[in-house]
């Protein structure tokens, strides 16, 4: 790849996991074993009824939490973000949000072989 020469990925979804905090590397692997190739996780600090009690279960949310960035095609996506949601239990009060982005288009070095191979819809730009 020349230097001047920049990979354009399109068709592709940007997944975003808030989870609880310690949660994030098991969000990862799930997400891998479903076909993604990598992720960013960052921690952060969430607002709201984390310190009031939630109704009859009694249950308290923890405000530290860990943020999962995971860029996949989309035609994989679907299946990814179901397996993130059972696996991080979503369903269960307090423990996070899930939510999927579709990307215009996104930049990286990705050798052309490797995005060929994996399905990726690619531009070539000079």
């Amino acid at each position: 790849m020349s230097q001047n020469e920049m990979i354009i990925l399109t068709d592709v979804v940007l997944i975003t996991a808030v989870v609880q905090r310690g949660l994030a590397d098991m969000v990862v692997q799930v997400a891998q074993d479903a076909g993604a190739q990598g992720a960013t996780i960052f921690h952060a600090h969430g607002t709201g009824v984390r310190q009031k009690r939630l109704g009859l279960l009694g249950l308290t949310i923890n405000a530290e939490k860990e943020v999962v960035y995971i860029v996949v095609p989309s035609d994989q996506a679907d299946a990814i973000f179901e397996r993130i949601f059972v696996a991080a239990k979503i369903d269960t009060p307090g423990m996070g949000i899930l939510w999927m982005t579709p990307l215009e288009k996104m930049a990286t070095y990705v050798p052309y072989e490797v995005a060929a191979r994996f399905g990726l819809h690619v531009e070539r730009r000079r």
